[in-house]
């Protein structure tokens, strides 16, 4: 049993990891095996920290259906096992009902969370349960009690050591003030959040910090820099994992006039080294940048012949001898369509003229340099 114990604390802290990172598949695994471990061993403690991490992942792939299941788990627990219901479970319940925009019955679940924790002089979870109330009293319009409420936990986190809830509660202070039309504020708080990330690895918060960032300067009239800030969380989240949070992002840009990816064919994204392809999805170029340096040449002019010549001097800063480089050309050309082509017997995207190469003028190409 004790063998079984450790392992499942090893995948419960892999899992925290891997959702730092962003690779909610692999955390969900990790945690789900982990969760199953704690409850045969009736660990329930551990076993409810996994189920609230596992909550978020799944708010995150947008499954409803999970969040549902993990409900009626929980539930099961205290029906099947006997369990008492203490302040965690109940924590946990009240995120489950946020998630499902169950706000009343969220206040009934973090209220009877913090009595609990209070009898039991327990900081960390009276910190959950407050934390619970404020974010449900912001999804109510309640922003005077929510803001009340994070006023409070200033107070606990000046004792306690809980930097990702500090995080999360200072990203939920910035949003109140932004509803409180209280723009310059928000900012102030959400560069702070910003600040603080520098000293704790967090891609999700770090992502989440610029669209917050983007979204605050949207509000104070600022396109511009909401625009910069809104293209860097887009161009850092996977919509692949971080369904709910793209979601938004393609919103704000959508509202300040700025043009989906989905709306072209290709995307030549040269800050990550990929492209994303219409039908085939992200394609990774990695280290190939012979490749990906020839891509940028025909993507930056669709329609544009680039000579042989005018090839060679771009991509391998050579002079043009065709002993040389008219195989490698042929072999380079060749490489490229097998990434992006959808159909490489039938390629959509780079021809042949007569003397060189180009892009089709007519797909649409969005060049992001």
């Amino acid at each position: 049993m004790a063998v079984a114990m450790d392992r499942a604390k090893s995948l419960m802290e892999m899992g925290r990891l891997l959702a730092d990172r962003c690779d909610f598949e692999k955390a969900i695994l990790n945690l789900s095996e982990s969760a199953e471990l704690f409850f045969k061993g009736k660990d329930y403690k551990e076993y409810i920290d996994c189920q609230r991490l596992l909550l978020r992942l799944y708010v995150q792939q947008d499954d409803l259906d999970k969040i549902t299941e993990t409900k009626e788990k929980l539930q099961d627990l205290v029906l099947k096992e006997g369990f008492e219901l203490n302040s965690r479970t109940y924590y946990t319940l009240g995120i489950s009902a946020v998630f499902k925009r169950q706000y009343d019955i969220a206040l009934n679940y973090f209220q009877k969370a913090l009595a609990l924790a209070l009898k039991g002089e327990n900081k960390e979870d009276m910190s959950l349960a407050i934390y619970g109330l404020s974010q449900t009293y912001f999804w109510l319009g309640r922003y005077e009690e929510s803001l009340k409420e994070v006023y409070n936990l200033k107070v606990f986190f000046e004792v306690i050591d809980m930097p990702d809830l500090k995080q999360s509660t200072d990203l939920l202070n910035g949003f109140i003030h932004l509803k409180m039309n209280r723009h310059a504020e928000a900012i102030d708080i959400f560069w702070s959040v910003f600040e603080s990330l520098k000293s704790q690895k967090n891609l999700f918060m770090y992502i989440y910090t610029l669209y917050a960032l983007g979204f605050g300067y949207m509000r104070a009239g600022e396109s511009n820099l909401a625009k910069v800030y809104l293209q860097l969380a887009q161009k850092s989240a996977d919509p692949k994992n971080l369904k709910t949070l793209s979601r938004n992002i393609e919103k704000r840009l959508r509202e300040l006039g700025v043009e989906n990816d989905e709306d072209y064919d290709l995307v030549v994204e040269s800050a990550n080294n990929a492209v994303v392809e219409k039908r085939k999805g992200r394609v990774d170029f990695r280290s190939q940048f012979i490749l990906l340096d020839l891509l940028h040449l025909l993507a930056k002019s669709p329609g544009q012949i680039y000579t042989k010549e005018a090839i060679v001097k771009q991509v391998w800063s050579q002079k043009y001898d065709p002993t040389v480089h008219d195989n490698k050309i042929y072999v380079t050309i060749k490489r490229l369509r097998k990434l992006i082509e959808p159909d490489y017997d039938k390629p959509k995207y780079i021809f042949r003229a007569r003397n060189g190469y180009y892009m089709n003028k007519n797909v649409r190409v969005l060049y992001d340099a």
